[in-house]
C-alpha cells in the first residue's frame, strides 16, 4: 500500500478542515496513525472521541476509489509529506492532509505567492484595479492565487495569464464537480497556465461549509493577500480574517467612502491593512527573499498606457530605451497576427463579430450566430491571445 493511500484514508476519516497539526506532530505520519492501536487513539489529546470513532469505522480501502478516480482522470494527489506540497500550508493548525491538482503543480515553494480576492459583483473600478495589480505582480514573477469565482477572482486569474504568469484557482468543491459552468472556459485556461487545486475529494459538491474552508487555503498558501473590493459582509473578509490569523500580510485597495461596496476594504485599512495603489507595493516586502527586480515592475500608469500602446508598459529613460520599447511594441503586434493564424474557424468568426467598442455578450453571440457557452469559450481564448478584452457586465471588444 502506498504512503499516499494512508493520507487519503486519514482525510476520509477526519474530513476536510480538521485541526490535524497536533496529531501529525505526535504521530509523525498518516501511516503511523493507521498503525497505532485503538488505545493509542483514545489516549491522545490530539483526537476527539468523535474523531476516534471515525478512525475506527473508516477502512483503508476507503482510499481506493479516490486513488483510482484520480489516476483515471489524470489528477495529481499531493499528500502532506509530498515535496511539492505548499510549504506555507504546513504552518497551519488545520492544513489539508491531501491536495488534489488538475493542471501543472506550480513552483509555489520557491515562487512568491500572492492571493487576490474580492466581490463577485465587482465595480468597473475594482475590475480595472484588479487587472492591473494581477498583471503587475504576475509579470514580476509572482504566482497569483484566487478562488475561481466570478468578478474579482476571474479578473485576477485572467490578468495573471495575460501577463504571461502562472495562476492557481483554489476550488470550493471537488475536481470533476459541475459547478459554476459559466466559468468552465476560464478553468480550462487556468489548467494550461497553472492549476486547479482543492482539498475536497473528487466530485464533492460545493456547499455553504466548503467555501470558508477553501478561503483559508487561498490565504494559507500566500505570503500576502490583496482584497480589492469587499462590502461589510463579503466572503472576502473571511479570507482576510484567515490571513490575519495565519500571520500573513493583508493588503487592501482603497475605495469610495460614499459606497457601501467598499466598506469592508476600507475597514481593513482602518484596522491596519497595507494600502495598495501600485503593484510594486505588493512586491516590495518580498523582493530580497525572492530576488525580485522592483525597478522593472510597471506602475499603474504604465500598465494603463500599455492597454492603448503595447510599447508603453515600462519607464522610458533614454532614446535608446525608446527604440527598444518601440521594437517590443512591433513584436507584440506581430505576435497578435501570428495568434490570429492559430484560431479555429469558430474563434475567427467570433473575432470578426467583435466590435471596436465594449458590447454585451448576448449581442456578440447574436452577431456571431453562436450559443453563449461556445462563445464564452472562444472569447476566453481570444483574451489570452491578446486579441480581445473584457469589461464589467460581460462586455467584450476587439483589441
Amino acid at each position: 500500500m502506498s504512503e499516499t493511500a494512508y493520507w487519503v484514508w486519514l482525510q476520509c476519516a477526519l474530513g476536510e478542515g480538521a485541526a490535524v497539526q497536533p496529531l501529525l506532530e505526535e504521530f509523525g505520519s498518516a501511516k503511523a496513525v493507521y498503525d497505532a492501536n485503538i488505545m493509542e487513539w483514545r489516549m491522545t489529546s490530539a483526537l476527539t472521541k468523535y474523531q476516534v470513532q471515525h478512525l475506527e469505522s473508516t477502512p483503508l480501502s476507503a482510499a481506493d476509489k479516490v486513488l483510482s478516480t484520480c489516476k483515471q482522470q489524470g489528477w495529481q494527489i499531493l499528500p502532506y509529506d509530498h515535496p511539492d506540497y505548499p510549504r506555507l500550508l504546513r504552518d497551519l493548525t488545520d492544513p489539508p492532509l491531501v491536495l488534489y491538482v488538475d493542471g501543472t503543480v506550480p513552483d509555489w515553494n520557491r515562487q512568491l505567492t500572492l492571493g487576490i480576492v474580492g466581490t463577485r459583483q465587482a465595480s468597473a473600478y475594482a475590475v480595472q484595479v484588479c487587472d492591473i495589480m494581477a498583471k503587475g505582480v504576475a509579470g514580476a514573477g509572482a504566482l497569483v492565487v484566487s478562488g475561481g469565482a466570478l468578478g474579482i477572482d476571474s479578473t485576477a486569474h485572467k490578468g495573471a495569464m495575460l501577463a504571461g504568469g502562472t495562476t492557481v484557482a483554489v476550488l470550493g468543491c471537488g475536481l470533476g464537480t459541475r459547478y459554476l459552468m459559466q466559468n468552465e472556459p476560464l478553468r480550462a485556461e487556468i489548467r494550461s497556465h497553472g492549476a486547479l487545486v482543492t482539498e475536497f475529494r473528487p466530485f464533492t459538491p460545493a456547499g455553504k461549509h466548503t467555501f470558508p474552508l477553501r478561503n483559508r487555503l487561498i490565504s494559507g498558501m500566500s505570503e500576502g493577500l490583496l482584497v480589492v473590493e469587499a462590502g461589510s459582509h463579503s466572503g472576502s473578509l473571511i479570507t482576510a480574517r484567515c490571513a490575519l490569523e495565519q500571520g500573513r500580510d493583508v493588503y487592501a485597495v482603497p475605495g469610495s467612502v460614499l459606497s457601501t461596496d467598499f466598506a469592508g476594504t476600507n475597514d481593513l485599512i482602518n484596522d491596519g491593512a497595507y494600502v495598495v495603489t501600485q503593484p510594486v507595493q505588493l512586491l516590495s516586502g518580498y523582493a530580497e527573499r525572492y530576488h525580485l527586480d522592483l525597478d522593472r515592475v510597471p506602475s499603474v500608469q504604465q500598465l494603463l498606457a500599455a492597454e492603448q500602446d503595447p510599447g508603453a508598459n515600462l519607464p522610458q529613460t533614454s532614446k535608446e530605451y525608446d527604440f527598444e520599447r518601440l521594437e517590443e511594441g512591433r513584436q507584440r503586434l506581430k505576435k497578435r497576427r501570428e495568434n490570429q493564424a492559430l484560431l479555429t474557424a469558430a474563434e475567427s468568426a467570433v473575432l470578426a463579430a467583435l466590435p471596436e467598442v465594449f458590447t454585451p455578450v448576448d449581442q456578440v453571440a447574436a452577431k456571431a450566430a453562436m450559443p453563449q457557452g461556445q462563445l464564452l469559450a472562444a472569447l476566453t481564448k481570444l483574451e489570452l491571445l491578446d486579441l480581445a478584452e473584457s469589461a464589467p457586465g460581460s462586455r467584450f471588444r476587439k483589441k
